[in-house]
């Protein structure tokens, strides 16, 4: 069969080829699913992130929040960020911290009860750190304007 033939195959393909990361995560938390997207940007091997708890990526300092989160989606069945993208801290295999764009989403079984949940992320490192190096540079302008005695 054709793959354009096969909405089940199609996914599959442009799932694992995107460079965006797509993960999966079981109601335990644990790795189920990590595309090459993933790999690339958090350095884990599929073989190496896959039955990982989640907490390979999450820095210690966020883990406490992420799982009192986590934890209620799976309770309630909804999560305050569907739709929306957020942007966090977290960090790669080498040890390397890095801020990431994510877009999550429950799976729910037939009865509508949460199986687990996905995100979808890009690295926006680069770009955060510029919007920051932006702020910063307007506040120093703006207090030397405040600064400046008015002409006389």
């Amino acid at each position: 069969m054709n793959i354009e033939n096969d909405p089940a195959a199609l996914y599959r393909a442009i799932g694992e080829a995107t460079s965006d990361a797509i993960i999966f995560a079981g109601r335990d938390g644990v790795i189920r699913l990590w595309n090459r997207g993933a790999e690339l940007i958090f350095g884990y091997t599929a073989a190496e992130a896959i039955g990982q708890s989640l907490d390979l990526i999450i820095p210690e300092r966020l883990r406490k929040a992420h799982w009192d989160a986590f934890d209620r989606c799976m309770e309630t069945g909804l999560t305050k960020y569907t739709d929306r993208v957020l942007t966090t801290r977290s960090m790669r295999k080498d040890g390397g911290k890095l801020y990431v764009d994510l877009g999550f989403g429950l799976v729910k079984d037939a009865n509508g009860v949460p199986v687990g949940a996905f995100a979808t992320g890009r690295d926006c490192t680069a770009r955060y750190e510029a919007e920051r190096a932006l702020k910063l540079r307007v506040q120093e302008l703006e207090a030397q304007v405040l600064a400046t005695p008015p002409p006389s």
